[in-house]
């Protein structure tokens, strides 16, 4: 169905990714491959299917709720989740390691201590069979044990030939921050990455994957309604997704959809805003009431708060906010967004 709001794990499930289904398929025997895009576009569901779709084993990692100040154990936790899930594809390797106990569909992997599995000697394992490692929001490696993680996958870039890294980031500023393909010092430094970047779908797109949506259903949807929820979601699938949810529930007013997948995207800034400063939503909402410069949004504030703002910190809470892919040239890249930012107090 269009319109499960669960990643698609299946090519009819999939509208309108094709091309970008055969671009991973050309490119898949490349050491590293980037997807980026801004939320709710509708990576995760390119990487699903097209990791359905080919014959060579994968390993999926999903870091969406990897913590900032995440640990070896919390990171080998999700390691063998992974594992376990294609266990029957590397069953042989994984017997091989001592670090690894197999206990029915589940392994357990030794983190801490003599004998403990290292990324490297993984890789290295994984290595005797072609395989493809994917990471999904893999900027949340970024932390404390980065450069372990970098100094691995580095390793295997230049040792494990039969491997592919294939790593989704929705705030793409922070993962190429992580990667530091362009630091001396990273371990990556110089290395080629092939870059698929997943765009919005245009106006036509988003109104042949609602007319499809809404026929799967036999759902009918008026012409005028159709066109102000293309609009207004402007071709995001996932938001697309979520007004096709709400409509075929029973929730025909568009309005309160609106208003549902704003109050959504509202809350998401705050958890964003309670991580770091007030300061932020004052900059977000300056962007989202059109102040549109570096000079506008620095009056706003001043104005808000009464006191003079650092440029520094000022200059620092804007390029955070464009790589986490909120925002881009003092443009939100989802209008939702722009529209929960407004109710920011």
């Amino acid at each position: 169905m269009l319109f499960d709001p669960r990643p698609k794990t299946r090519r009819e499930d999939l509208f309108g990714r094709d091309k970008e289904l055969r671009m991973l398929t050309e490119n898949a025997n490349l050491p590293i491959v980037l997807i980026t895009g801004i939320r709710r576009i509708g990576k995760s569901s390119i990487l699903s299917v097209f990791l359905n779709e080919i014959d060579t084993p994968s390993v999926m990692l999903d870091l969406r709720n990897l913590q900032s100040n995440y640990g070896l154990r919390d990171l080998y936790y999700l390691l063998s989740k992974a594992l376990s899930t294609n266990i029957d594809k590397f069953i042989e390797i994984l017997k091989s390691l001592s670090s690894i106990k197999i206990l029915g569909n589940e392994i357990e992997i030794k983190w801490k201590g003599k004998d403990a599995l290292t990324l490297p000697s993984l890789f290295d394992s994984l290595n005797k069979r072609r395989c493809i490692i994917a990471i999904d929001e893999a900027q949340r490696l970024r932390g404390p044990r980065a450069n372990e993680v970098l100094n691995a996958i580095a390793h295997a870039y230049d040792y494990d030939r039969n491997i592919t890294f294939i790593l989704t980031g929705s705030e793409a500023g922070l993962l190429y921050n992580f990667l530091k393909l362009e630091d001396e010092d990273s371990p990556l430094y110089g290395r080629y990455c092939y870059r698929l970047v997943v765009e919005r779908f245009e106006k036509n797109t988003a109104r042949e994957f609602l007319r499809r949506g809404f026929k799967e259903l036999n759902v009918d949807i008026g012409e005028e309604e159709l066109e102000e929820a293309i609009n207004f979601f402007d071709g995001i699938p996932g938001w697309l997704t979520f007004f096709g949810n709400e409509y075929v529930s029973g929730n025909r007013k568009l309005d309160s959809v609106k208003n549902m997948a704003v109050n959504l995207a509202l809350k998401e800034i705050k958890n964003i805003v309670k991580k770091r400063s007030r300061r932020y939503a004052l900059v977000l909402k300056a962007i989202a009431e059109d102040m549109d410069s570096w000079n506008k949004v620095k009056k706003y504030i001043e104005e808000k708060e009464g006191v003079t703002v650092s440029s520094s910190i000022l200059s620092n809470t804007i390029n955070s906010l464009e790589d986490m892919s909120i925002i881009k040239d003092y443009k939100f890249l989802d209008p939702v967004y722009r529209e929960a930012a407004l109710k920011l107090v």
